[in-house]
């Protein structure tokens, strides 16, 4: 009778003390989605670009340093948490010409989780192409687009400038 008491009861009396007295916390990863967008939407600035070519890297290039027009660099790319993945492009502080339109673009985007792509708009380029994620933080975006027919790629970094 010790026996039976000593492997069966005193291991379920206090399994279950111990057992209810603890809550079970499940975390909540930020999925591809969530980090790119927020819970709302979330607008990206550029801020950063690097050309590989042949596997020889040009080095990070600020932006501002790149000779880019800052009319078209310093534009805000808003990504939303909506069904349709709603894309804006809108003019940043500097503007190509005074009379534009401070949204210019209303698109979709498009996000792939198994290769990480996401497929959006780029003023640099002004073209819609399938970007390879990087890096994807809720403050950083790096994505790189790697040309078919020649060994070079794009790479460009954004950093949130707001989130809701």
């Amino acid at each position: 009778m010790r026996h039976l008491i000593r492997f069966l009861l005193i291991p379920g009396i206090v399994g279950w003390l111990l057992g209810g007295c603890s809550q079970k916390l499940e975390p909540q990863p930020f999925t591809y989605s969530q980090l790119l967008t927020g819970t709302d939407k979330k607008a990206w600035k550029m801020v950063s670009i690097q050309v590989i070519d042949n596997g020889k890297a040009s080095g990070v290039i600020p932006v501002a340093q790149s000779g880019i027009d800052p009319c078209i660099y310093d534009d805000l790319l808003t990504f939303y948490a909506d069904a349709e993945h709603k894309f804006e492009a809108s003019e940043g502080a500097t503007k190509c010409n005074p009379t534009d339109a401070d949204l210019y673009l209303t698109d979709t985007w498009t996000l792939i989780n198994a290769n990480a792509t996401l497929q959006f708009y780029i003023p640099v380029l002004n073209g819609i192409y399938p970007w390879t994620i990087k890096n994807l933080t809720s403050t950083v975006l790096t994505v790189q687009y790697y040309f078919t027919d020649i060994d070079a790629s794009y790479q460009f970094t954004f950093n949130s400038v707001t989130t809701k």
